[in-house]
């Protein structure tokens, strides 16, 4: 419930502080007075969209807090357990919004900086505010469907049929999409084939190019190997009137001699006789190399043909030969989604079908939960109609549902909130055949038609706090006094918040505010005072009677809260 709300600078407010109490709080004050400025504050903490005149002339920033209870409410409290915003110490809910003079506002909830959009989205698990004008809404079959769909209070169902919806037009859209590309695929389809079959004839293995590259090089200088290898053998180790091998040993064996007389030579001997062994062994790999190396013309004829043809693939790719292995795996990939592409279409066709059925199937069991809701809702609102005197007022919730093929299990007309046109339709004097609502019924009983939809739905849809701002606009009398009691009734197990212009109204409340404003020529300023038992008779006397309180007037106040 709510407990306090706290208001600066905002609009013709200076600074407000109301502290409200469980039960029903109603609030009255003189025309002009600003009876719902404490509504709009509430409306901005909940995440309503913030203007510059909300802010008071003069002023640099309008703050706005309220706090909210949350102890019993586990939905609020879940919310904020996910969202990290609970409070350790408390079961209170502080909702603050802060709007700068130049427009900009900033949102806050228990003290942590967050997006407008969470305000609005805890706001909704704490408050209801029904306001002056929601009675022009009701005649809108969007509203009318919503307002049904809360009291039969079967949303997995209409979660259901929102699911298969969303899922339909998804597929619809894939299918649409597969369908516009089809001629551009096919041509790209043809292009890939041609080129992945080249490359597939071709077939060039991971880590080939290298291996052809080394061999293309060493087949294309043959000649040049074998003669320089012979000439390195020659000079090494083959040539007998001179070379390297017998120089170095016949070298290091007298340095080996003179180290024997001269230890300083050791190191030397050694390096000598290390150069020799290796020396030795490169002669020996180099006499193996030449043996095996040959001319072999088939062979390089071979090579130079596959080196040649990778050279020119991948020049007409545009891309280094090293890539024509994983270019060849991407266009190979690309036709094969190509071609699933087309497969594609056939199963999105067929998935449409079974999402579409699974839809009607949905949408049938939301329309059949609607039509047995409607028929306790119509008895209810027509019975409430007839309290809020309307004597002879009914009240028909009509559901037309569209046209279903029954050979195909095909629904001609779908939609995210099903296959059903919701109509509320009313009479309001004997003999009058029912109709729509904005047709036959007065601005006056619209809103009180609404004032019972709201009653009922309150008393379904459990919300901690519900707002009444003016709904009671066009009833006076005994309807008055019906709609009061049926507010205090309401009270008795959710906090109910009334701003009022009817005495038999604001005399059912547990706890009244009023409303006044004054000016000193330059400012104005609005207070809410909370009124005594004294005060309240007072002020439903003025309500009673206008300006000019008489005794009779404050005796009919004083019967007023009494009863």
């Amino acid at each position: 419930m709510l407990l306090q709300l706290n208001i600066q600078n905002f609009a013709i407010v200076r600074s407000l502080d109301i502290d409200w109490q469980a039960g029903m709080t109603t609030i009255t004050g003189e025309t002009g007075a600003g009876k719902s400025i404490a509504i709009d504050a509430l409306g901005l903490c909940l995440g309503e969209r913030a203007t510059t005149n909300a802010v008071r002339p003069n002023s640099k920033k309008a703050e706005l807090a309220a706090t909210f209870e949350t102890q019993n409410n586990s939905s609020a409290q879940q919310w904020l357990t996910q969202h990290d915003l609970l409070l350790e110490s408390s079961s209170e809910c502080i909702l603050r919004r802060v709007i700068s003079a130049e427009g900009r506002s900033k949102a806050y909830i228990n003290g942590s900086q967050v997006p407008l959009v969470q305000l609005k989205e805890i706001g909704q698990l704490l408050i209801n505010i029904h306001g002056q004008h929601d009675h022009q809404l009701i005649v809108k079959s969007s509203q009318q469907g919503k307002l049904l769909d809360e009291y039969a209070d079967h949303k997995p169902v209409l979660d259901e049929v929102k699911h298969y919806y969303q899922q339909w037009h998804k597929l619809n859209k894939e299918l649409t999409v597969l369908q516009q590309n089809k001629q551009q695929r096919e041509a790209q389809k043809q292009l890939l084939q041609y080129q992945v079959t080249e490359l597939d004839e071709f077939s060039l293995q991971p880590r080939e190019f290298e291996t052809l590259e080394s061999d293309y090089k060493r087949h294309a200088n043959a000649q040049d190997l074998l003669d320089t290898t012979l000439q390195a053998l020659q000079t090494l180790v083959e040539n007998e009137s001179f070379n390297v091998l017998d120089s170095l040993r016949l070298c290091s064996e007298n340095i080996s001699t003179l180290a024997r007389l001269d230890n300083r030579l050791i190191n030397v001997a050694s390096i000598l006789n290390d150069s020799f062994v290796q020396l030795e062994e490169a002669g020996a790999d180099l006499k193996h190399y030449y043996q095996e190396l040959e001319l072999d013309p088939q062979a390089y004829a071979i090579i130079e043909e596959r080196y040649s043809t990778a050279l020119h693939l991948a020049k007409k790719h545009s891309l280094s030969p090293e890539c024509l292995v994983n270019f060849h795996q991407e266009l190979s990939q690309e036709l094969t989604s190509i071609s699933d592409d087309e497969s594609r279409i056939n199963t999105v066709i067929d998935e449409i079908a079974k999402t579409e059925q699974n839809y009607l199937e949905a949408a049938l069991t939301l329309s059949s939960s609607r039509k047995k809701a409607a028929e306790a809702l119509s008895q209810l609102i027509s019975q409430n109609m007839q309290e809020l005197n309307m004597p002879h007022g009914q009240f028909y919730i009509a559901i037309n549902s569209a046209n279903t093929d029954s050979a195909s299990n095909h629904a001609t007309n779908i939609s995210a909130n099903g296959i059903d046109k919701i109509d509320f339709q009313v009479s309001i004097n004997p003999g009058q055949a029912l109709e729509a609502m904005n047709k036959v019924a007065s601005g006056g009983e619209l809103s009180r038609i609404s004032l019972a939809m709201q009653v009922i739905l309150a008393d379904k849809v459990v919300t901690p706090t519900l707002i009444f701002d003016e709904v009671d606009v066009g009833i006076s009398g005994p309807t008055a006094a019906m709609v009061g009691r049926k507010l205090q009734q309401l009270a008795k197990n959710t906090q109910v918040i009334c701003v009022t212009h009817l005495p038999q109204v604001a005399c059912k409340g547990h706890q009244q505010f009023f409303v006044s404003k004054f000016t000193d020529g330059e400012h104005t300023e609005t207070k809410v005072t909370e009124l005594s038992e004294q005060s309240r008779v007072q002020e439903i006397a003025r309500l009673l009677a206008g300006d000019k309180i008489s005794e009779h007037s404050l005796a009919n106040a004083q019967e007023l809260l009494a009863s």
